[in-house]
């Protein structure tokens, strides 16, 4: 194997990891953002593995997690703005990072 081969395979690993990564890290947030509704919604705790599944698979309709904010901000209602959707779910994103950062 050449050295460019096997930069490319470093490279090719790296992508593939980093990918890992980002997908374990929001779906870790989307958890965290559908237990979060799922409280200000008033679901039980039988309901709440489904919401959570939900919310997960709203998450698979497109790229980005804009998706799981539509769904959320609609299950909510004016209750709860996107912004502050957005500014939550970003936390999220850095627990999530943090959590799988320390594992």
């Amino acid at each position: 194997m050449t050295t460019f081969d096997e930069r490319e395979s470093a490279f090719e690993n790296k992508y593939a990891h980093d990918a890992e990564a980002q997908f374990r890290m929001e779906a870790r947030a989307n958890k965290k953002l559908a237990i979060w509704a799922a409280d200000k919604l008033g679901k039980s705790a039988d309901e709440l593995d489904g919401y959570i599944k939900d919310v997960m698979r709203a998450d698979m309709k497109e790229a980005g997690f804009e998706d799981v904010l539509a769904k959320v901000s609609d299950d909510l209602g004016d209750s709860v703005s996107l912004a502050q959707l957005r500014e939550l779910y970003t936390g999220f994103l850095s627990e999530a990072k943090a959590e799988l950062t320390e594992s």
